[in-house]
């Protein structure tokens, strides 16, 4: 079924520079703590955790990562349908919170320590925009695919892959 992005005159817009599907992130913690490089597409980022819990806050924590993730596509998603039906939306702010919550409803929970993951979004759009395109932008902030994808939940598939031997030492 398409979604209602692909239902904008001229279908979706191809993005430039965007790699191939299976295009791999690479990730890589060394020793003596949690900072993290990340490389994605030939752009080099950090990942770490705040100095109160070992880290050296060189960077955003991978929770901050997965909201920036949400965010930019929430964003990118908006500006698309705006400019495709020639709304004047101006500008797209979004913040974000991750939490967690005790789920009372919990019919099959093992243990009390049950709990549920939640992002909270608060989106600002910003433009003289009406209230109908207001309420639109705002469904169609849930068709971004990024929420799409953590609201439906993936399978994450692991295997070992054996290190390379080392070079030796000249």
């Amino acid at each position: 079924m398409a979604s209602p992005i692909d239902a904008v005159p001229g279908g979706p817009i191809p993005v430039a520079g965007n790699p191939p599907p299976d295009a791999p992130v690479t990730v890589r913690t060394g020793p003596g703590g949690f900072r993290t490089e990340i490389e994605a597409d030939g752009h080099c980022l950090v990942a770490d955790e705040p100095v109160g819990i070992g880290g050296t806050g060189a960077g955003p924590t991978p929770y901050e990562y997965l909201l920036a993730g949400l965010g930019a596509c929430t964003g990118m998603t908006l500006r698309m349908y705006a400019d495709r039906k020639g709304w004047p939306l101006e500008d797209v702010v979004v913040r974000l919170r991750h939490g967690r919550t005790h789920e009372v409803d919990c019919e099959n929970c093992t243990s009390p320590e049950s709990r549920v993951e939640r992002v909270e979004r608060e989106i600002e759009l910003v433009g003289p925009l009406d209230d109908a395109q207001r309420a639109r932008l705002m469904q169609i902030a849930d068709q971004c695919p990024v929420h799409r994808t953590l609201a439906k939940g993936f399978r994450v598939e692991s295997r070992l892959r054996e290190a390379a031997p080392a070079d030796p030492v000249p």
